[in-house]
Order: structure tokens, then sequence, then C-alpha cells
């Protein structure tokens, strides 16, 4: 058998011709992933809150179970990921084992099935374990695979750009999926909405793994031994670099998923959009992720991928904190008065527009700059397990959006706020608190500008390890 060095060489997308290839189908593999994460950050809490009707602080521990869970299974999952042994390597089998259930468990979280609270509790429980579990067997085998494929840190940074572009892509495709049949205000949309975007999710995760098969045969291949939990913790403790790469993806992803769970209820309940124009109002956020998606990888490469981390930071904290004080629209506001004339209520949806474009923008440092300096942490191990590394990087970041989420739905519950099994437009919904409203805003602006500033401040000290990797000693 080839020693892992040679079939890293053979494997270089530069030297084989098939760069375009492994660019694309890495783009795709993280496609019916993040197509999911995106309808679940942006749809699941109002979905659980306005249409099953559980209360805010039921449907933000809900999140948080699943959160708890999708971390357990994490490092279990890149450890089996590590000791599977085909033709095709370690991680394509599981990418192509949970594609379907990935698809299936996809569209039956959106059904709301009779009975009372405690009933659709437990559906939506076992549900989303089944759909977390397919989650990581697709997600995490497949990030293991830039660290795997190359050595070049701007191949990696490449492949890392590609694989969030694909997954930006196919959240705005699901958001105009979403858009299109949630903006009629029915509970039917749910339902359908389900139903295409797992056909979708599983379609693109089997394309990419056909794209890959040949670049995941021949890519480094993880020391085949046991490591017992104890061990692994020891490990990452003692690699400086992944512990602060893990702090600033626990707090960017936090401050991320916090906007995103409570967006459309700020948009629809505080700033009183239309559901017609506020369903669309994601899209837009998705598609200024993706060109700064873009423009922080050229950026990266050319000036350091701290610095961009830095500058996309501050242009995230400047607009959340502009978010958490925009006023309301006036009752009456519709997308005809906003085409008709220019007055201060169509100048103030503008505005609003403006902030969610520099939000996007600025967030996109938050998918890039993480992972691609995830392999500087891997490349300090002289074992180089990327499987262990990759999995308790996801773990921390999921049980930090838990913990997230379940505050959202503590302090809504505490504020006052009302749910309802109804709420498919503002005039549907209940009529919410002051103290509600102002938590909405504080949980849109005030606390994710915490967090990213905080995980600016731990990389003040990063040391650019472009050139040559610190090596740890175990």
């Amino acid at each position: 058998m080839p020693s892992p060095s040679k079939r890293l060489t053979n494997s270089n997308p530069l030297k084989n011709g098939n760069r375009r290839r492994l660019m694309i189908s890495y783009g795709l593999g993280d496609s019916g992933t993040g197509l999911a994460a995106t309808q679940l950050g942006f749809y699941l809490f109002p979905f659980f809150t306005g249409a099953a009707g559980l209360p805010a602080f039921l449907a933000g521990s809900l999140l948080m179970v699943i959160k708890v869970w999708d971390a357990i299974n994490d490092p279990l999952i890149g450890w089996l990921s590590d000791h599977t042994n085909s033709r095709w390597g370690p991680r394509l089998p599981w990418m192509i084992g949970a594609a379907a259930p990935l698809g299936i468990s996809l569209a039956a979280i959106w059904w709301v099935p009779p009975g009372n609270t405690f009933e659709k509790t437990s559906y939506y429980v076992v549900i989303t374990i089944l759909l977390m579990t397919a989650y990581t067997s697709v997600n995490l085998p497949f990030a293991a695979l830039s660290t795997e494929i190359t050595e070049e840190t701007s191949i990696r940074t490449r492949l890392n750009a590609a694989r969030f572009t694909g997954s930006i892509l196919a959240g705005l495709s699901g958001l105009i999926i979403a858009a299109g049949l949630l903006s009629k205000g029915n509970n039917d949309g749910y339902l359908l909405m389900g139903r295409i975007t797992g056909s979708i999710a599983t379609t693109t995760t089997l394309i990419s793994c056909w794209g890959l098969a040949p670049f995941a045969k021949k890519a480094r291949r993880p020391e085949n031994k046991s490591e017992p939990v104890q061990l692994q913790i020891k490990r990452i403790l003692k690699n400086s670099s992944f512990i602060k790469i893990i702090g600033l993806y626990l707090l960017l992803w936090c401050g991320l998923q916090l906007m995103q769970t409570v967006s459309l209820i700020y948009l629809e309940q505080v700033i009183k959009l239309p559901v017609e124009i506020a369903k669309w109002i994601p899209i837009p956020f998705q598609i200024s992720a993706l060109i700064g998606l873009q423009y922080w990888s050229i950026y990266s490469n050319r000036v350091g991928r701290v610095k961009a981390l830095y500058k996309g930071g501050t242009i995230w904290i400047i607009a959340c904190l502009i978010a958490m004080f925009l006023p309301p629209l006036t009752s009456g506001f519709t997308l005809s008065t906003l085409l008709s004339n220019l007055n201060i209520e169509s100048i103030k949806f503008l505005v609003l527009l403006g902030i969610i474009l520099l939000v996007g923008f600025g967030a996109a440092t938050a998918y890039l700059i993480p992972w691609s300096l995830l392999p500087d942490a891997i490349d300090a191990d002289p074992e180089k397990p990327a499987g262990i590394y990759t999995a308790w990087m996801v773990l921390i970041q999921k049980l930090g959006i838990g913990i997230s989420v379940l505050l959202l739905g503590v302090l809504l519950s505490s504020s006052g706020y009302l749910s309802s099994n109804n709420c498919f437009s503002p005039e549907d919904c209940l009529q919410q608190p002051d103290s509600a409203i102002t938590t909405i805003r504080i949980c849109m602006g005030l606390i994710p500008s915490l967090l990213i500033s905080i995980g600016l401040l731990i990389m003040k000290d990063w040391i650019n390890k472009d050139a040559t990797p610190t090596k740890i000693n175990l």
C-alpha cells in the first residue's frame, strides 16, 4: 500500500489536471447540509412557535436538544470515519450512506403532527435526532477531506471557499423556495418546502461523492489506531492553535446562529414588514454572504486570514448595532408603496436592506476564516488526525449554538413573548409586549456584536503559520 505522503502527492490538484472537478465537487459536498442548516437556522424556531404552537422556552429547549445530540454524535462519527476502510478512502462511504436519510428527515421535520404539546415535542425530538445523525454523517467526513486532499495552504483555502460557496448557494436556493411557498401564508408551504429541499440535499450529496471519488481514493489517510476520549482531550488541549481557532469559531457562529434564529421574528414583529416581503429578506443576506465569501477568500490570500477576519468582523459588528435601533415601518406598508414613490417609509426599508447586506458581507468571515485556519492546527500535530480535530471543532461549536438558542428561548419567554399556531402573517400573530420587542432587538444586535468582539480579541496574538506550522509534542 502506498504511504500517506505518496497518496497525498498523487492527489495534488495542481498536478493531476482535475482541479476544476475537485473544486466543483467539493463545493457540492456541503450543499445538502448547507441547505439544511440555512433553512433550520432561519425557519425552525418561527415554525415551532408560529405553526406548531410550541412555547418559546420549549422551542429553544428543543433546538438545544438538537444541537446537543448533534454534538454528541460528532466524536463518534469522526472516530468511526477515521477507522473506516474502503477502496475509496474512509470518508465517502459515510456520505453515500447518509445521503437519503438526510433528505427524508429534512422533509419530515416540517410536518405538524396532531396531538398535544407533549406529543408534538416527542415527534420533533425523534425526527431531529435522525436528521442530525444523517447531517453529521455527511458533513463531518466531508469536512475532513479538505485537510487530507492537499497540504498547500492556498489550495485548502480555495477548497473551503468552494465548500462554503456551494453551501451558501444551496442555502440561497432553499430560501428562494421557502419564500415562494411561505409568503402565501399557509401551513402547507412548510410541507412542500421540506419535500423539495430534502430531494435537493440527497441529490447534491450523491453527485459530490461521484466527483470526489478519485481524490478521496488517493488522499492522505489518518493513522489507523484507537485513541480514548481522554487522550483526544489531552491532544487538543496541548494544541494552543486549535484552542484559539475553536474559541473563534464558537463565538462567531453563536452570534450568527442567534441572528438567524430571531431574524424573521425581528422583521415581521419588530420592523413590521409584510410577510410577502419579510420572507424574501434572508435572500439578499445570503447573496451578500456569497459575495463576501469570494472577497474574503481573495483578500485573505493577499494580506492574511486574520486581517480579513478583523476587517469583516468590524463591518459585522457595526451592522448589528445599527440593526438594533432601526425604527419599525408604519402599518399598511406594501411592496407597491416602495416602488411607487420615495418617501420616509421607503427610505427606512432601504436602510434596513443595506444593513442586511452589510451583515451578510461581514458574516462571511465566520464561514471561511475558522475553517481555513483549522489545517494549521492539524498540521501542528505530528499524527495529523483530521477526523478527531474536525469532530471536536464541530462538537464544541454545536454545544455553544445549543446554549445560544436555549438562551433565546429563555429570554423571549421571560420577556412575555406569545406563541401561536397560526402566525403566518403579522396580522395573524399575537401582539407582543414591549419587553419582548426590546429583547428581540437585543438578540438581533447587542449580543451578537459582543460575541464577535470577543472572538476578535482571542485572535489578537495569532502567529502567521502560513509558512511553517509549529509542531506540538504529545
